[in-house]
């Protein structure tokens, strides 16, 4: 018997396997389709995965699947929009940063979030600034998730006028 899926969950999943198969086409510079295809017949095959882990620590792991369309369509969206991509994130880079200046995977978060800003209006803004921020954090411990929050909330008010709140006015 399978489990239910989890409907956000498996959103998550795929947001950090598009940030991960980003990442792994641009250091083997590898094109996107064996990419996509090996994540997801191989890396995200979680029955294999599940029995892996089950044998190695005594317990059976309650693993999701990514949203593969979503993993997909991101991946390759990011592909074909890379310098559109990378020209928004350095306009909303804090003065002095371009994006020659990141560290790859963190770009790639960045291009990620700003990718699914332009490509999926039907999820809030600050759904996809939340779900990139935890991504930072899985990876990062000093201020990059601080960064990537604040540069898709200066994206989303650009590419999203109206999805979030006014800033308020410093008091003072």
């Amino acid at each position: 018997m399978t489990k239910p899926r989890k409907p956000g969950k498996s959103r998550t999943v795929a947001r950090l396997a598009a940030v991960q198969a980003a990442y792994e086409m641009e250091v083997a510079g590898a094109p996107a389709d064996p990419v996509l295809r090996a994540f997801v017949t191989q890396r995200w095959n979680l029955v294999e995965t599940a029995k892996a882990v089950e044998e190695e620590e005594g317990e059976r792991p309650d693993l999701q699947e990514p949203d593969s369309g979503l993993m997909t369509s991101l991946v390759r969206a990011m592909v074909d929009r890379r310098d559109d991509l990378d020209a928004m994130i350095n306009g909303a880079l804090a003065e002095g940063w371009t994006t020659e200046r990141l560290e790859l995977l963190l770009l790639i978060i960045l291009r990620a979030g700003a990718c699914e800003m332009l490509t999926e209006p039907q999820v809030p803004a600050k759904v996809i600034i939340s779900e990139y921020v935890d991504i930072a954090r899985s990876f990062f411990s000093e201020g990059e998730p601080k960064m990537v929050n604040g540069v898709l909330d200066r994206l989303a008010r650009t590419l999203r006028p109206g999805d979030l709140a006014p800033r308020e006015a410093p008091a003072g």
